[in-house]
């Protein structure tokens, strides 16, 4: 009879966890998409197609429009990584910053919604995010990039992939000769379009505002918002856009070159000598994992007069670029704070290598202190090489231009776990910004829990109404290119002046393109 008892018991817990189970049904312009509501009442769609599989003829290709589906999709894991080399940790960049092993394939246009109503007349400001990944790799099934904690702050949140490296990035005089636009190398960013058009016709389903939506990256996720804040393909697709750590406006970044697409096309038929191949039949032809394996070069995007008809700077300062709301930024410590040491004298030749003839001007503006400082001075001046100057030059020109713009440094020191990086490094804001530090395996404060609650908050507030400010924040004031007031995100958040502006100006007059 105990026996007996037991087996009813273990049968009922099974159906009272089956009855836990709760699914979220919304119908899109394709079909009927069911996801999946969690604990704390939030719906949730992974792996949502928002175009057809770019796969066989469609290989570098603009991305096709969707075929429909009868019935209901199952949309409860993440789509496909991009196609990559297999993520693995990398100068410290553990498993909280990179997506899965696997699946990783070409067939990869999916996106992601979190979102706590799914009701049409909810009108929730909806926040895109593109994942960064240097254009090389990355993913949107990133831990710390959930969205779930920001969808119970009362927006929508939506996450994209899309073609990364060759595949999502490949100049080549016979794509531009059989594209309708007779253009090549920017497939990755038309997948973005593709992605925002599916959101600005489908979002409203899941309880968004089409009308109020907010793209927002960090790194290459940033620079993505840069070129679309800048192409015409783009326009009247956002209201808004978050960069985080990354711009395309002046050079020492090798990823910001933003090259003619002809510049390009040479580079492509290079590849194609890798590759073994002489024509694109031949490449289309090849297997996925092959191209990968020749992939030994940055492919990131062109100006190809179509996605982008100009270089990103003479887009923004003739005002050309699509009107948005700005809220920008960068981290103290992008490289970590672990350098190589070096004496002052390397430290001079390396300056002087760099900068050539400007190198006196670059050692006056980053001068170590003492022996010790050296190499913070060191760390400081790459940091502000390839990600702080391209934000900072990206606000200036945006205020210049009367348009409203927010500043940010993010500044909370990280500790170091074992051989990860520490300090205010490259991608460690984003899980304060996405209230997620329980997937950031670190041993955390009071204070690191905070900041994740007031950042996270400055952002939903800035998705909802375009201002980032609200109850119980400290003010943080629109930036002004004479002020430069911003906000410093530490243990006690504040406004403050931007600290080493100088600094950046000496750097821009050197850098700029």
């Amino acid at each position: 009879m105990k026996s007996v008892l037991i087996l009813i018991c273990a049968v009922c817990n099974c159906f009272i966890v089956i009855a836990q189970e709760k699914y979220s049904l919304v119908k899109t312009n394709y079909g009927l998409v069911e996801g999946y509501i969690s604990s704390s009442n939030v719906h949730t769609f992974k792996g949502i197609p928002y175009a057809a599989p770019p796969i066989g003829e469609n290989r570098w290709k603009a991305p096709m429009r969707l075929a429909s589906w009868k019935g209901k999709k199952i949309c409860r894991a993440y789509g496909p990584n991009a196609m990559q080399d297999k993520p693995a940790p990398f100068r410290g960049y553990t498993v909280e910053f990179l997506p899965p092993v696997e699946p990783i394939s070409e067939d990869c246009l999916y996106l992601n919604v979190w979102t706590n109503s799914t009701s049409k007349t909810a009108k929730k400001g909806v926040l895109v995010w593109i994942h960064g990944g240097a254009f090389m790799g990355g993913g949107s099934a990133v831990p710390i990039q959930d969205g779930e904690a920001l969808a119970q702050k009362g927006i929508v949140l939506v996450s994209i992939n899309y073609r990364v490296n060759a595949f999502g990035f490949l100049a080549h005089s016979e794509l531009s000769a059989e594209s309708p636009t007779k253009t090549s190398g920017n497939y990755g960013l038309l997948d973005q379009i593709a992605a925002l058009r599916w959101v600005k016709e489908n979002i409203q389903n899941f309880g968004g505002d089409p009308n109020n939506i907010t793209i927002a990256g960090q790194s290459a996720g940033s620079m993505s918002v840069n070129c679309l804040v800048s192409s015409p393909l783009a326009k009247g697709l956002f209201q808004k856009a978050i960069a985080e750590s990354g711009a395309c406006f002046t050079s020492g970044n090798p990823l910001v070159k933003t090259p003619s697409m002809q510049q390009e096309e040479q580079e492509g038929a290079n590849f194609l000598k890798k590759c073994g191949v002489s024509s694109i039949k031949e490449l289309r032809a090849l297997p996925s994992e092959v191209i990968v394996q020749n992939v030994k070069r940055f492919f990131a995007p062109v100006i190809d007069r179509y996605v982008l008809p100009e270089p990103i700077p003479a887009i923004v300062t003739k005002k050309k670029d699509n009107p948005i709301v700005l809220l920008t930024g960068w981290n103290e410590d992008e490289g970590g704070k672990k350098v190589q040491p070096s004496t002052l004298k390397e430290y001079e030749e390396s300056v002087e290598k760099q900068f050539k003839e400007n190198s006196s001007k670059v050692l006056a503006a980053y001068a170590p202190a003492n022996e010790q400082d050296i190499a913070v001075k060191k760390a400081k001046l790459e940091s502000d090489v390839i990600f702080g100057l391209q934000n900072f030059t990206w606000a200036n020109l945006h205020s210049q231009n009367g348009r409203k713009v927010y500043v940010y440094r993010f500044a909370q020191d990280i500790k170091p776990k074992g051989d990860a990086l520490y300090g205010a490094f490259h991608t460690a804001e984003v899980p304060f910004a996405f209230d997620n530090l329980k997937f950031f395996n670190r041993d955390w404060e009071q204070q690191d829990h905070q900041l994740a609650k007031s950042m996270s908050s400055y952002w939903v507030n800035f998705v909802k109404n375009g201002n980032p400010n609200g109850v119980s924040l400290p003010e943080w004031q629109p930036y002004e290119s004479q002020k430069k007031m911003i906000m410093m995100f530490n243990e006690k958040p504040s406004a403050v002046t931007l600290p080493n502006a100088s600094a950046l100006d000496v750097l821009y007059s050197i850098l700029k393109y």
